[in-house]
C-alpha cells in the first residue's frame, strides 16, 4: 500500500472537526394587532386568548385568524387562569441558555385551563414525579421585571390538586 493511501486510511479514522462561528442578527418584527393585544396583557400578568366564532374554540396565545376555519376572529377576547394541566412532558438533558432550571430539565405541552390550544413552556418538579394529567401553575417573575414577553413567566410548578382527567386532555395529546 502506497504512502499516500495509508494516509487518506489514517486520516479516515480523525474525528471531524466543525467550526463553531458567532452570528448576530439585528430584525424588527411587528407583532400585528392579535399578538401585540396578548403582549400587552402579559406585562400585566394576564393571559389572553380568542374564541373561534365558528366552533368556540379557545386560541392561546391569542391568533389573528381561527387556523382550522380562515375566519377573522372579533374584538372579543377570554382572559385565562394560569393554571392548566399537562398533556405531554420531555426531559431535555441539553442545556439552554434561556432556561432557567438545572439538568436535566423538563419541557412540558400544558393545556392552560379554558383554552383548546396547548402552550409548551417548562416545569420546575422532580423528573420523577412529573406526568400526563398533572394540574400546574405558572411562576411569573417579579412584577418590577415584566415585560411583554411569555418570559414573564419563568416556569411552571405542579399544584397540590388532583390529576385531571384524561378525557379533558385526551384530544391534545
Amino acid at each position: 500500500m502506497s504512502r499516500a493511501n495509508q494516509n487518506n486510511e489514517d486520516d479516515s479514522n480523525e474525528p471531524v472537526t466543525l467550526l463553531r462561528t458567532p452570528i448576530s442578527l439585528d430584525y424588527d418584527f411587528s407583532a400585528g394587532r392579535s399578538a401585540s393585544r396578548f403582549l400587552r396583557a402579559i406585562a400585566e400578568g394576564r393571559l389572553l386568548g380568542q374564541r373561534c366564532p365558528v366552533d368556540g374554540k379557545v386560541y392561546f396565545p391569542s391568533r389573528g385568524a381561527c387556523p382550522q376555519h380562515g375566519v377573522t376572529f372579533g374584538p372579543e377576547v377570554v382572559e385565562l387562569p394560569d393554571t392548566g394541566t399537562v398533556v405531554t412532558f420531555s426531559i431535555v438533558r441539553v442545556p439552554a441558555e434561556s432556561i432557567p432550571l438545572e439538568l436535566p430539565y423538563i419541557t412540558v405541552n400544558i393545556l392552560i385551563d379554558g383554552a383548546d390550544t396547548i402552550l409548551m413552556h417548562v416545569l420546575d418538579a422532580k423528573l420523577e414525579e412529573v406526568h400526563m394529567g398533572m394540574r400546574v401553575k405558572a411562576v411569573w417573575k417579579p412584577k418590577d421585571e415584566w415585560s411583554t414577553s411569555t418570559g414573564n413567566i419563568i416556569y411552571f410548578q405542579p399544584l397540590d390538586e388532583p390529576d385531571a382527567d384524561y378525557d379533558s386532555y385526551k384530544e391534545h395529546i
